[in-house]
């Protein structure tokens, strides 16, 4: 693993809101298989990035200043355009408030590095135990979330969505619209769907979360609503953008049929059961039948479409098909 580190410059980018208690340590914490360190001020309160400025001595860190607070996501998008200019090969986002152990980086870096992912994320679901520290409104919180991120960003097999802890290749990165990505806490899932537009690889990374003392800034009662409209505009732009304008498949056609039984099989029913109670005239076992076989057809195409959108994952890291494309190029 220390001579795959050595071939790559790994930088890692802390938003820094309110994290003046912590982030001293977080930084000192950080091993030496980074090489950049980017400690973003996201227009904070506390003078985090000042304060950094004089009481950190790191010569691998530099602090980025916003104008005008941006939110967790424009604060990392700072320090990924800062350090694709200064050529770092991975991105690794580590939170400043202490709940994320640094130790962890080589895991989230190791898929990238060796060609396995374009981007991990944290998972603290996969062990139970850890789950315990966890407060149970943001745990119920974060499983409604995940649930709703996997069908709109099209990864089935990932896991809490919110988990700040990540990694993604430059390669990856610049394929992405920096620009029209969720600067707020809508950041990673509207990153994910992003990365699903573009077929790239992720990969949950197993954690446990550290909860000390730090206040956190994430209301999920607040936050509920926000995030199921960005995921039901997602879940339509990549259904949109997958199976009707970049491709056309079986899994498009069973999207159409199933969709348009369903409609047309409730309507119907409506229709036909309104009138029944009007009339005072019991349905006809034709109407029923005419009424429940399109629901029940419609049903069986959207879960076909289902299983193959669960299959349609991306299986192979954009990033060593591209970096191998390379090695190609400069060997010819």
């Amino acid at each position: 693993m220390t001579t795959i580190v050595n071939d790559f410059k790994i930088a890692v980018v802390i938003p820094c809101y309110k994290v003046k208690d912590h982030i001293l340590k977080v930084i000192a914490d950080i091993g030496d298989e980074v090489s950049l360190i980017y400690a973003v001020d996201d227009k904070c309160p506390d003078n985090s990035g000042e304060f950094i400025l004089n009481n950190c001595s790191d010569k691998r860190v530099r602090v980025l200043f916003n104008e005008e607070n941006q939110g967790v996501g424009g604060a990392v998008l700072h320090g990924y355009k800062v350090g694709l200019a200064e050529g770092a090969d991975v991105f690794v986002k580590v939170d400043g408030d202490g709940q994320m152990d640094p130790a962890l980086i080589k895991l989230f870096v190791r898929p990238i590095l060796r060609g396995e992912a374009d981007y991990t994320k944290g998972n603290r679901f996969h062990d139970i135990e850890g789950l315990k520290p966890m407060p149970k409104v943001r745990l119920f919180g974060n499983a409604v979330l995940s649930f709703m991120t996997k069908f709109s960003s099209g990864y089935y097999k990932t896991f809490d969505p919110t988990n700040g802890y990540t990694a993604i290749s430059a390669i990856a990165l610049k394929k992405l619209p920096l620009d029209k990505i969720s600067k707020r806490y809508f950041f990673e899932s509207d990153l994910l769907f992003r990365l699903n537009v573009v077929s790239a690889k992720v990969q949950d990374i197993p954690m446990d979360a550290v909860y000390g003392d730090e206040v956190s800034n994430l209301n999920i009662k607040k936050i509920m609503m926000p995030f199921l409209k960005g995921n039901i505009k997602n879940l339509g732009k990549r259904i949109f953008y997958n199976y009707f304008l970049r491709g056309f498949s079986i899994a498009s056609i069973e999207l159409l049929l199933g969709t348009l039984l369903f409609i047309f099989g409730v309507i119907y029913g409506a229709s036909a059961w309104y009138h029944s109670i009007a009339t005072n005239l019991p349905a006809t076992s034709g109407t029923v039948m005419l009424a429940a076989l399109p629901i029940i057809l419609g049903v069986q195409f959207l879960l076909s479409f289902i299983q193959a959108d669960i299959e349609n994952q991306p299986t192979v890291a954009i990033t060593r098909l591209l970096r191998d494309e390379d090695d190609e190029h400069h060997n010819l």
